[in-house]
């Protein structure tokens, strides 16, 4: 194995494959069922990559994210992670990690959390749309200044059935259905 190569997982979320994408340092992205990829734009080929069962068991992920899709409230707190991204778009990201399971914060206040200025809020929308790990670094949890589902990257539907795993059933769909990058 090498540090910069990068291997994959495949694991059953809502009887469909989601993709792991890992580095010997750490999880590093989590691609939707293929289907919801390609309409979301990821065009990478992930088959490519070698699987390493081993490297995701000793990570925790697979485990943990069995758990998650099964209904059970999960932490993903202590799993090495590998993301890439600005200084920005990291720090965004590991804000979404200190959202609770089964709440929700709007765009504003997700952005007035993190200390950011109201003007910051549409970049803080950017950078979350470009999340490589929903589920692990919850990008769901973040929704439309008026309570409801807007811009996620995996469709309004599957925001909705990520929610209700969650115990968050009362949203209604409003803006764009999927951010494409």
């Amino acid at each position: 194995m090498g540090e910069n190569k990068r291997y994959r997982q495949t694991i059953v979320g809502f009887n469909r494959p989601w993709t792991l994408v890992a580095t010997e340092r750490g999880v590093s992205e989590l691609i939707y069922p293929p289907e919801v990829a390609a309409q979301a734009g990821f065009t990478e080929d992930y088959a490519q990559l070698a699987e390493a069962p081993g490297l995701f068991e000793q990570f925790g992920i697979v485990e943990r994210l069995e758990r998650y899709f099964a209904g059970e409230p999960v932490s993903f707190e202590g799993i090495p992670l590998d993301v890439r991204g600005t200084l920005f778009q990291t720090s965004v990201w590991t804000g979404l990690s200190q959202i609770p399971y089964g709440k929700t914060l709007t765009y504003k206040q997700f952005s007035d959390a993190l200390g950011k200025s109201s003007a910051a809020v549409r970049a803080v929308g950017t950078a979350i749309g470009r999340n490589p790990l929903p589920v692990v670094l919850p990008c769901h949890r973040v929704v439309g200044s008026n309570g409801t589902l807007t811009g996620f990257r995996g469709g309004l539907q599957m925001k909705r059935d990520i929610l209700a795993l969650e115990g968050v059933t009362s949203m209604s769909a409003a803006g764009h259905d999927r951010f494409r990058f």
